[in-house]
């Protein structure tokens, strides 16, 4: 095949899922109503009376179709969760992967197969808050011309248990209290806190959720890790251990434990919302695919076992090989079909991707399928969303919502009517083929001792972070486990965390008035610097600033800025007391797309403060003093304009005063890049 023809095969392969969808999206701008039998409605806001103040008549159709379909339109909301947003992208793979698995997708530099991600708090119903302290969860299902592959993926290296029979118990302490129903998606209460101190294998995963890691700055900044242990296998049927890891283009940040309950209250769409307007505004979103590989013969070479997934891999241990890259580019268009409805499975894989014996992961391959059957019906591949790219076959042909017409006769396997039609596909040809690993031993209900080593690696995530990153986790311990109600469970907590450090479990202890622990943490000294935020990739691109603005400014001035910022990327919210025009000096207009009511300091990541005059003075300069002190306070940075000198008297970390700074500009957006100033006083 020549490259053009190659070409124009990986176009159309990259196009086939949004072809695919195209058939199902419907604009109804422009049309007449109708009933859902097609039937034009001539009346769609009163009911069919006897009389115009008479009893409704039993033959109106049209309202009881209106108002029965109403009430059962909702699908139950997932278990788990249930809170999250979605969007359309692409994958393009970096070089090929024939070396260590078959799978297509991987299998040449530069080919692209389009996907759906889904992200998704863990506690929370539907409409709890984005930015509750919890664990996030990633979906992405890949339309590979060889079926739906479904990556699941978590914020955090580490799963919460080591054997699936415990999540059902987890999730029952981890919800809301069975006799009051709250809290809601927090786990700031007895239940929880009582699972945890008395199941130590919870605890790294803990440790995890009360870090910064908690409190995700935003789905674009979000790491994420497969934590389950999958195989890669060859042509030559040879299998590699893997372990997958998305890192964001823009760096893994954070909120403070205070701006993720102030911003869950003054916008509990936060996440979802950054998300869909960083995609509206063309600053599409990236993130890295990594592969961690470790050979089969190497399985027990390493100090931890690479099945177990309450361990992490260390990065610098078994090194991350960047294999791919991802871009979010496409928004949904109906949040209720695309998002709520799509169906991932960690059982979906193509050939090239199996599974180890990762307890775990054995576990989840059985539950997924099980809850879609439930939520979505027995036809739920049928929806769009979840539809695949290549032809499908098989021998289904009733259940809810059948929505393909099969006209054959023959719906068995094992027959000549047909053929013996539709045929099975030997793996030589493409079909799936399990990896013959070898398995031995009696039935069991026992655990791995290798599993049992329940704080060397905590100790290793405590001993890697910054200090600023400890004295966060020790507020988010203080916190949750402050809010417990039973002293008794209080002490057990940190009686087991004094196994991690024993510094933070006596602090912790004396916060929230029980007994410090006896003995100490484990013998553990290392640290490796990937498990810390502090090193991530800092850049200003996409943070949002807001200008803080009234009559009478400097026009050249801001102007300039505000073009500097804009070139480097900055998204802008002019801020004033009013909507509409504020008028510089010269004359120059800006137009307020914000006011101090309908914005906050809380949902900005800088200010720029330009300061000016406004019809109720003493208002304006009060909510400007406001939102300085909220950002200050919160270690963000502040550029200030020559017309706002008065509002700062001193010096201070990341605040750049331009009267200072004679290339004020450069010096505001590299503030604007390192985000916090935790040196500052």
């Amino acid at each position: 095949m020549d490259k053009s023809s190659s070409n124009n095969k990986k176009s159309g392969v990259e196009n086939a899922k949004n072809r695919q969808l195209n058939k199902y999206r419907v604009s109804n701008t422009g049309k007449p109503l109708t009933t859902n039998q097609g039937r034009k409605i001539s009346n769609d806001t009163d009911q069919l009376k006897a009389g115009e103040r008479g009893p409704a008549a039993r033959q109106d159709y049209d309202y009881f179709e209106k108002m029965t379909r109403f009430v059962h339109e909702e699908i139950p909301e997932r278990v788990v969760h249930a809170r999250g947003y979605a969007a359309h992208g692409e994958f393009e793979c970096y070089e090929s992967m024939k070396q260590f698995t078959k799978a297509g997708f991987l299998q040449e530099a530069g080919k692209k197969t389009p996907l759906f991600v889904r992200f998704s708090t863990v506690q929370g119903s539907r409409g709890s808050k984005d930015t509750a302290r919890d664990l996030r969860c990633w979906g992405t299902k890949f339309y590979t011309e060889e079926g739906n592959y479904d990556l699941t993926m978590l914020s955090m290296p580490v799963k919460e248990n080591q054997d699936p029979m415990q999540f059902p118990d987890l999730m029952h302490a981890y919800f809301p209290n069975p006799r009051t129903g709250y809290p809601t998606a927090s786990g700031a209460h007895d239940t929880f806190w009582d699972y945890i101190a008395n199941n130590p294998d919870s605890l790294h995963m803990i440790m995890w959720v009360m870090s910064d890691r908690g409190i995700v700055r935003s789905y674009r900044m979000m790491e994420s890790f497969s934590v389950n242990t999958y195989l890669f296998v060859n042509e030559q049927e040879k299998a590699t251990f893997v372990r997958f890891t998305w890192k964001p283009v823009l760096g893994t940040h954070s909120l403070t434990m205070d701006e993720a309950q102030k911003i869950g209250g003054i916008d509990p769409d936060y996440h979802r919302r950054d998300l869909r307007e960083a995609i509206d505004r063309g600053a599409y979103v990236e993130y890295e695919l990594g592969v961690q590989l470790i050979p089969e013969e190497d399985e027990f070479n390493y100090d931890f076992d690479v099945i177990d997934s309450s361990k992490f891999w260390p990065e610098e241990v078994v090194p991350v090989h960047m294999i791919g890259k991802m871009t979010l580019n496409r928004n949904v268009d109906n949040e209720f079909a695309e998002s709520e409805q799509v169906a991932f499975n960690p059982a979906n894989v193509v050939p090239g991707i199996d599974f180890s014996n990762d307890p775990v992961l054995q576990g989840r391959l059985i539950a997924y399928q099980s809850a879609q059957y439930y939520r979505l019906g027995a036809n739920f591949q049928h929806l769009p969303i979840n539809q695949p790219i290549c032809p499908v076959f098989n021998n289904i042909r009733r259940g809810q919502m059948r929505e393909r017409i099969d006209v054959d006769e023959v719906s068995y396997h094992r027959n000549s009517l047909a053929n013996n039609t539709p045929h099975e596909t030997p793996p030589e040809e493409g079909g799936y083929k399990h990896y013959p690993k070898w398995v031995e031993g009696h039935l069991t209900r026992k655990r791995s001792d290798t599993f049992k080593d329940y704080f060397s690696q905590p100790r290793i995530f405590w001993n890697s972070l910054s200090s600023v990153e400890k004295q966060h986790m020790i507020e988010a311990f203080s916190y949750q486990v402050g809010s417990v109600n039973s002293k008794s469970v209080r002490q057990q907590v940190v009686d087991l965390l004094v196994n991690v450090d024993q510094e933070l479990a006596c602090i912790v202890a004396d916060n929230i008035g029980v007994n410090r622990p006896s003995g100490t943490h484990v013998n553990v000294s290392t640290s490796y610097p990937s498990l810390s935020q502090a090193n991530t990739p800092n850049y200003a691109y996409t943070q949002k600033v807001g200008v803080l603005i009234g009559d009478g400014f400097d026009g050249d001035e801001v102007i300039s800025v505000l073009n500097y910022l804009q070139q480097n990327g900055v998204f802008i919210d002019i801020v004033s007391d009013q909507l509409g025009t504020v008028t510089g000096a010269n004359g120059t207009t800006l137009e307020a797309n914000k006011t101090f009511l309908t914005s906050s300091p809380y949902l900005l990541d800088s200010l720029y403060v330009v300061g000016g005059h406004s019809k109720n003075e003493a208002l304006f300069i009060s909510e400007i003093m406001n939102y300085i002190d909220v950002a200050y306070k919160h270690y963000k940075p502040i550029g200030v304009a020559t017309t706002a000198q008065s509002y700062f008297q001193h010096a201070s970390p990341g605040v750049i005063v331009a009267a200072n700074h004679p290339d004020f500009g450069n010096e505001f957006v590299s503030a604007i890049a390192q985000k916090r100033f935790w040196n500052r006083t």
